[in-house]
């Protein structure tokens, strides 16, 4: 999966879309998804901090906009539609691309890292605005729990997708 150098840098930049590679986004974002839900459900509480429940955002925004809005629908979106395509997708086709631009593919841990920080932002920030919820939730216990769940996703995303890299 790793371009030559007689690809086009375009063709290096953004990955072409196939079956591997949709592979490689459900298993990098079902590990980060699993990372950020241990965190947010498991650690974070027994440690004494609040309890994310990720799936009652999407549920919101969901209602809002007038769609079946169930537990079912709440998880389905936050851990398959988003945790297993919209992020992946967001990291191979928006943030990488210009993160490699920049930093010609170095630093990729503090570039994993800040998408982590882009998507919180875009979650806590943005979609719970969308959903009629308070911005960045008031800055409650939730919001800094939410933030570290955001980051820890960013790295194992791209952890886990430099490794199905090197082996592929």
């Amino acid at each position: 999966m790793t371009p030559s150098i007689d690809t086009p840098p375009a063709a290096r930049v953004f990955p072409k879309f196939n079956v591997q590679l949709l592979g490689m986004m459900f298993i990098s974002g079902f590990f980060a998804s699993n990372a950020f839900d241990l965190w947010g459900q498991l650690i974070s509480p027994a440690l004494g901090f609040a309890n994310l429940s990720p799936h009652g955002l999407a549920r919101s925004l969901l209602g809002t906009l007038g769609l079946p809005n169930g537990e079912f629908a709440g998880y389905f979106v936050h851990f398959y539609l988003v945790g297993l395509i919209g992020y992946p997708i967001g990291w191979l086709y928006v943030f990488n691309p210009i993160w490699t631009r920049l930093f010609a593919g170095q630093r990729v841990f503090l570039g994993s890292a800040l998408y982590g920080f882009a998507l919180w932002v875009f979650a806590i920030g943005g979609i719970t605005a969308i959903a009629g919820l308070p911005l960045f939730l008031n800055f409650t216990g939730i919001t800094w729990v939410a933030l570290i769940g955001h980051v820890l996703y960013g790295i194992v995303l791209v952890w886990v997708i430099r490794l199905i890299e090197r082996w592929s």
